[in-house]
């Protein structure tokens, strides 16, 4: 495997700082506008509908393309991809801060979707070949890791602070300085990587992937509103199980696929693909209701709502960079992965608790702790193996995935635990109706990231390192 030859150590952690600032903004993205949405809504009349997609419009989109994106960094360069990624996604939170329709909103964060799924598998591939020491090598993934599941927790608190001491739209308008200082530390500090030319772009897997996710996102999120006898809704499924299942088929037999189906047949890098997957549909779809459940069920303003969320953020900060790196050596992915999961689907359990009458300490808070320390404890284990022993002209697919399976299993959690909560609702809007939709689809998530935390255990290789 190609490697990177180790710059100084001041420069390999400005090229940290650099890598990380990029893949804050954009797992930041993922929940920054989602505390500022109440307000978004109002200011622009947003149906409920609309309100989702503004959500769903830039996961579906990051998730879609990231593979594409990763083979793009591949063929042209990682740091060149990172460039232009950055510079793309600064320009389309501009715009979406100056939104003045939901039309321009939505169209602005699919926008800057598509500048993501450039720029996240750069960061990715060139953290994994520049830090190779696995001690070294530990304690960066650890750093990274922790921004990708905090930074979404991070992001419901820098969004509920700007929208109630500034505006709504500073939830977007906030990328732009991050973007700059990500530009100028990846221009300094980051070394240039030669792209390989002879990599082909395969642009009809591209379509296949991106379409077949859409229009399952798109099928589970009608569900709520025309039923499951909808012609709509069962096309929409049946179309898209075409088109991944035609996507899986070209990866097989395509001389340059965008995923090397060998990234995904190894059992404990296919396990750490479930695992961020499933994390995701739990965590994310759960980030929305208890932003709802905080300001409109329990009447909290946006900024101590943002603030109800920094638990989740410490608790994930500190085990992924204090606890796992040291546990991952001495016992290995197996425990780390299905008991990170576990804690996990705990913690969506006790979402099962939520009343409108609910408090925060008893209920809220032990649920944020152990959704942070469950992430903390697998998502490091996910990144180290998801990318370690991966040949260098396949890195950047290998690293997309890991992406990708983040932003999709968020966009379908999003999608199918909104339409779990809204036909337990059954149409009443009391906030008794409202509170057993948001805790019905908690008992579905439970249940799905329990399910998981068990395929790991029993699936993944017992002595994998």
């Amino acid at each position: 495997m190609t490697t990177l030859a180790p710059p100084r150590a001041v420069s390999r952690r400005l090229a940290l700082g650099a890598l990380g600032l990029a893949q804050l903004m954009v797992v930041l993205d993922t929940t920054v506008v989602n505390i500022a949405l109440p307000s978004a809504q109002h200011a622009l009349g947003m149906s409920d509908t609309g309100r989702q997609w503004t959500i769903s419009a830039y996961t579906l989109a990051f998730g879609g393309l990231l593979l594409l994106g990763g083979r793009l960094a591949d063929r042209i360069g990682r740091r060149t991809t990172l460039l232009v990624g950055v510079a793309g996604f600064a320009v389309a939170s501009a715009i979406g801060g100056a939104a003045p329709s939901p039309a321009w909103l939505i169209g602005a964060r699919a926008a800057q979707g598509v500048f993501a799924a450039l720029l996240a598998p750069s960061t990715m591939s060139l953290l994994t070949l520049t830090f190779t020491e696995p001690r070294e090598r530990a304690k960066a993934f650890g750093i990274f890791s922790a921004i990708m599941m905090s930074g979404s927790a991070l992001g419901l608190t820098v969004g509920g602070a700007l929208t109630e001491f500034l505006d709504w739209r500073w939830s977007l308008y906030v990328n732009v300085p991050i973007a700059v200082l990500a530009g100028l530390g990846a221009w300094f500090a980051v070394p240039a990587v030669a792209g390989h030319r002879e990599t082909k772009l395969d642009w009809t897997s591209a379509v296949l992937s991106c379409g077949g996710v859409v229009l399952l996102v798109h099928a589970l999120s009608e569900v709520a509103v025309l039923g499951w006898n909808s012609l709509a809704v069962l096309g929409s499924l049946v179309l898209s199980l075409v088109l991944l299942g035609w996507f899986v088929l070209r990866q097989a037999r395509h001389p340059h696929p965008l995923l090397p189906l060998s990234v995904v047949r190894d059992r404990a890098r296919a396990i750490a693909y479930l695992t961020i997957g499933t994390a995701s549909f739990g965590a994310f779809g759960m980030f929305l209701f208890l932003t709802y459940q905080l300001q409109v069920v329990m009447g909290y303003g946006a900024l101590a709502a943002a603030l109800a969320f920094l638990p989740t953020l410490a608790a994930n900060m500190l085990t992924a960079t204090q606890l796992s790196g040291r546990l991952l050596p001495r016992f290995g992915p197996r425990p780390l992965l299905a008991g990170g999961l576990f804690v996990l689907g705990c913690g969506l359990l006790l979402a099962t608790r939520l009343t409108p009458d609910a408090s925060y300490v008893p209920v809220i808070l032990p649920m944020q702790l152990l959704l942070g320390i469950g992430a903390g404890l697998c998502m490091p284990v996910v990144l180290n193996v998801a990318t370690r022993g991966v040949e260098a002209r396949a890195a950047g697919a290998a690293s997309a995935f890991v992406t990708t399976s983040q932003q999709v299993g968020a966009s379908l959690g999003t999608a199918a635990l909104n339409t779990i909560a809204t036909a337990a609702a059954a149409g009443v809007t009391t906030p008794s109706a409202t509170v057993h939709g948001y805790t019905t689809a908690a008992a579905w998530a439970a249940g799905l990231v329990g399910a998981a935390a068990l395929t790991a255990l029993l699936v993944l290789p017992r002595g994998t390192r």
